[in-house]
């Protein structure tokens, strides 16, 4: 029984239908229940109140391990994995994240499965078993997940700012944990981790420091007695909330400037201050208001001057790590390589700009504007996946009052000039800490962050230095924004004349094609236009695809002091690369859409090659082609899988090849010519009416089309360009080996694809089953059981409708050769686990991907890129869930068997494979040794893909079609 259920109003968004009720249970558990009657979906969310900072000394990582471990089994379900087998097959996902003073675990499932599957979480909190073999193995996932990390920029900085503080602080440790933090260290000591684990669980996990979200179609009743039947066994040990007072920064951590040597090409400064937490104020967002003016990048912003000294390619600022005790806020700038020259310029116009801040006063009509926006954004929010939203709420929980759970510290709504004024006046020089980070520093350093290994030094910086900088800075016309023109005031929803289930081709000429889709659904004063420019001449070649990027980055580039009110505002646009173009993209409140969507076509139109900005985007994409070697492992497999199966894409080596000679005469005349011929595919979606949809169209095509000198002509039929698929050939394996791209990469990876078929409802929902019984299996014999690696993956594969299933597993472990040994392996145990499937089993699986295939769209955004993948694959199949359903309901097990022994099975005769292995510096020898080895049968070594692809047959193209063309 509940001690007490409270009516504490709850703040919520004017649209939302679903009902909160608030309980606490007799072990002080707080609880919040949403009945959502429309959901398809149910979810819960454990936030507990234990997180890093709670790690032992000497045993680094330990909540995080914990946080791991709870997934294993528990006394009441003490099956291995059991759990999130469970979720799987119910057509749920499970996960968890360790905060430095939250862990947070959650889980979502089709909405009949609910009650048991809450059941099986709740055991996390009330009998978890951690066997000694358990806790041996996931120390391994655990060392796994911080190799992934080891040459990740972010987290390498993260740590060497932690570094750089009071060593007394929990902020100051290591939060991941690793191989030796929790394995050899304390064995050295003789701690055994295991005991500490469970001690750790029983003094530091308790009821009440336990915050509890659930979200269901039931009623709030209903929901009710479920959860108090279900959670009311968590032990109370009436733990006072955990608190970590004092600050992590003293007089020897402020005034400093670190210089750091990155893994990535690209200089960054870091500018951070230690702030009063603005929590304590989250009704008056300090800031939020200071954040939005220093961060801001209209005419006269900081950004807006760096940008056309030609210094800076972006800046972010805001709050960034904080608890209720210490805070910091954060000024991040991009810089170019003349940027990385002007530093001392840099830091001096920021202080400028906060100087202005300090001069121009707290201005009301700023706040009170930001103010409206979040109120709108509050208020008409999309609908997200009920997952997103419990982890969201029941994080909330633990640092907010009941009314403001959902809400947040989303809505500023009281001015306060004096705590506006108190966070400003904590931005000054004698409090900063400026991070530095460029390849220009290596060799330059004197000093090693240990977990990372990342090379720094470390110098003061006192605030007559920065005095002088400001002294010395360009005299720039530094300003205020204007009043936001792009805010909306008309939110009426439109009546949709037609109550449109799909979306409908609403007009067709020999310029474009406008598919509609009015909302009928979301009741939300929101649009989405999507006009895809088909251009031929935009990637015949690495250098016309190279011009097109930055044909398309330089479009938004002259954009952003203009539409970035837009995006303020609440209405997004984008302009990006595509196979055959490029596309536009708007998203957002209708009211001032056509105002954004107008100006966006007339720069295209008019588009011209400003050199200086040429330049300054140039070298930014010829360091983001440069930074390709620095992907994942796991990622560069894709790649390779992707440039291997997908005929007419370039590699990025060209691509980088042809760069550095480019010049702004050469993007002056291509422009135009890629424009010369163009066909629009267009999509417009949500609160607008079919005339205005129309009429936009009628409008771009005006632009391009018409007039004595059109920019554009109509394609010919021989032009329209589709996207052709490599067909494998049936019986054979097909491998490509490759060297990591990153020498110091320990990382090995593997992507085992098999090719199936060609978009078909049937085949479809028999490879979808396959893999919604296999996945799990796979995480578990893979992952849980043999260790490989923490990325362990089976999905499937769908390239422009030619369809199949991926296993991808990163390891330091093992080599990509073993580790497709081991796939086959699990495939043959697989298989004997889908002939002993009762059909009990088999028809539960199936009503779960039956379930998960009429889930709803949550929000216009989801339905539209739904129906645009249709239209972009040229499949067009828009009742495309309903059809595979009926499918599924006719599948019987021996056809689902017969699908597996013909395509999937080790060894079967059609069967389609390709392995693409990545080498990390473990295991090159392997590479070597397997260039000797002799090839097995019906076994293909791709050597050089451009060969492979030619010799290769092509799938059909759903474009190519007959009637796509014909007017």
């Amino acid at each position: 029984m509940a001690v007490g259920r409270e009516d504490v109003e709850i703040i919520k968004p004017r649209t939302d239908k679903r009902e909160y009720r608030r309980i606490v249970l007799s072990n002080s558990l707080q609880v919040l229940l949403i009945s959502d009657p429309e959901t398809d979906k149910c979810a819960a969310s454990m936030n507990v109140g234990v997180g890093s900072f709670c790690d032992p000394v000497g045993l680094e990582g330990l909540a995080h391990f914990l946080e791991h471990m709870l997934f294993y089994a528990s006394e009441k379900y003490p099956l291995e994995d059991s759990y999130s087998k469970y979720i799987t097959e119910h057509g749920g996902s499970t996960n968890a994240f360790t905060a430095s003073e939250m862990t947070n675990y959650y889980f979502d499932v089709n909405t009949d499965c609910f009650e048991e599957a809450l059941d099986r979480f709740a055991q996390f909190f009330i009998k978890p078993l951690m066997s000694a073999d358990a806790t041996t193995r996931e120390i391994k996932a655990v060392d796994s997940e911080n190799q992934k990390n080891l040459l990740s920029d972010a987290w390498r900085m993260s740590q060497l700012q932690k570094h750089l503080s009071l060593e007394s602080h929990p902020y100051h440790k290591f939060s991941t944990g690793n191989w030796d933090t929790l394995d050899v260290r304390p064995k050295a000591k003789g701690v055994d981790t295991r005991q500490e684990l469970l001690k750790f669980y029983e003094e530091k996990y308790s009821a009440n420091l336990m915050h509890l979200v659930v979200y269901s179609k039931e009623s709030l009743d209903k929901i009710q007695s479920l959860v108090e039947g279900k959670f009311q066994e968590i032990r109370n040990s009436d733990r006072s909330r955990f608190q970590f007072p004092g600050q992590p920064c003293t007089s020897e951590h402020i005034q400093i400037l670190v210089k750091s040597v990155p893994i990535k090409q690209g200089h960054k400064l870091r500018i951070v201050w230690p702030i009063t937490p603005s929590i304590l104020h989250y009704k008056e967002g300090p800031c939020r208001y200071l954040g939005h003016l220093i961060g801001h990048e209209g005419e006269g912003s900081l950004f807006y001057v760096l940008k056309k000294l030609g210094w800076a390619t972006g800046l972010s600022a805001g709050e960034g790590e904080w608890t209720s005790e210490f805070s910091f806020f954060k000024v991040v700038i991009d810089l170019t390589d003349a940027g990385q020259d002007h530093m001392q310029d840099i830091i001096g116009l920021l202080f400028k700009y906060i100087q202005l801040l300090q001069q121009s006063g707290v201005c009301k009509w700023i706040f009170d504007e930001l103010s409206a926006v979040c109120e709108t954004g509050f208020h008409y929010q999309d609908k997200i996946s009920p997952i997103d939203y419990v982890v969201g709420i029941s994080a909330n929980m633990q640092i907010y009052p009941p009314k403001d759970w959902l809400v947040g510290s989303s809505l500023p709504s009281d001015f306060n000039s004096a705590i506006i004024q108190e966070i400003l006046n904590e931005l000054s020089p004698d409090r900063v800490r400026i991070f530095w980070e460029s390849k220009k520093f290596e060799g330059l350093t004197d000093k090693v962050e240990p977990w990372y290994g990342t090379a720094y030094s470390i110098e003061k910086v006192n605030p007559s230095t920065i005095q002088a900088w400001m002294s010395s800075a360009p005299n720039e016309n530094l300003h205020l924004p204007a009043p936001n023109v792009f805010i909306p005031t008309d939110l009426s929803i439109k009546n949709a004349q037609e109550k449109a289930k799909f979306p409908v081709l609403l007009r067709k000429s020999s310029y474009s094609k406008l598919w509609f889709k009015p909302d009928t659904v979301f009741s939300t004063p929101k649009a989405y236009v999507k006009i895809d420019f088909n251009c031929p001449h935009a990637n015949n070649s690495p250098e016309t695809e190279v011009l097109a990027d930055l044909f398309a980055r330089l479009l938004m580039d002259y954009l952003n002091e203009y539409a970035y009110y837009a995006q303020v505002a609440g209405l997004h646009y984008g302009i990006s690369l595509t196979e055959s173009g490029f596309e536009v993209t708007l998203v957002g409140y209708n009211h001032k859409l056509r105002i954004l969507l107008e100006t966006v076509v007339d720069k295209i139109a008019k588009f011209e090659v400003k050199p200086d900005r040429f330049s300054v985007i140039k070298e930014m994409v010829i360091k983001d082609y440069q930074n390709f070697k620095f992907r994942q492992p796991y990622q560069q497999a894709m790649y390779y899988c992707s440039l291997i199966l997908e005929d007419q894409t370039w590699p990025w080596m060209e691509q980088l090849e042809v760069l550095p000679h480019l010049n702004p005469e050469d993007l002056a005349k291509f422009a135009p010519m890629m424009l010369s011929r163009a066909f629009l595919e267009c999509y417009i979606a949500g609160n607008i009416e079919h005339v205005e949809a129309e009429s936009m169209i009628q409008h771009v095509e005006d632009v391009f089309f018409k007039g004595p000198n059109p920019i554009c002509q109509p394609l010919f039929p021989s032009q329209l360009l589709t996207n052709r698929v490599i067909k494998l050939e049936k019986g054979m394996n097909y491998c490509y080996s490759k060297e990591g791209l990153n020498p110091s990469d320990e990382n090995s990876a593997l992507l085992h694809y098999i090719q199936v078929h060609r978009d078909d409802f049937i085949l479809n929902v028999k490879l979808q089953l396959f893999a919604l019984i296999a996945k799990q299996p796979a995480f578990h014999q893979l992952r849980s059981v043999e260790q490989l690696g923490y990325i362990t993956v089976l999905m499937q594969r769908n390239d422009s409708g030619i369809r199949g299933v991926q296993f991808i597993i990163q390891s330091t472990v093992k080599g990509p050769g073993h580790i497709d040994s081991r796939i086959e392996a699990f495939l043959k145990m697989f298989e004997s686990k889908l002939y002993e499937m009762t059909n009990d089993e088999f028809k539960s699986n199936v009503n779960a991907l039956i379930d998960m295939k009429l889930e709803k769209h949550k929000n216009l955004m989801e339905e539209s890129r739904f129906y645009w993948r249709e239209i972009l694959d040229g499949t067009l199949k828009f009742d495309r869930r309903e059809a595979e359903v009926a499918a599924l309901k006719k599948l019987s097990q021996p056809e689902l068997i017969e699908f597996f022994n013909e395509n999937i099975k080790v060894g079967a005769t059609r069967k389609r494979t390709l392995s693409v292995r990545v080498y990390g510096n473990q295991h090159l020898a392997d590479l070597n040794s397997q260039e000797s080895e002799a090839v097995q049968p019906n076994t293909i070594q791709i050597d050089d893909i451009f060969s492979f692809r030619r010799s290769q047959p092509l799938y059909g193209s759903f474009k190519g079609g007959f009637g796509q063309m014909k007017l």
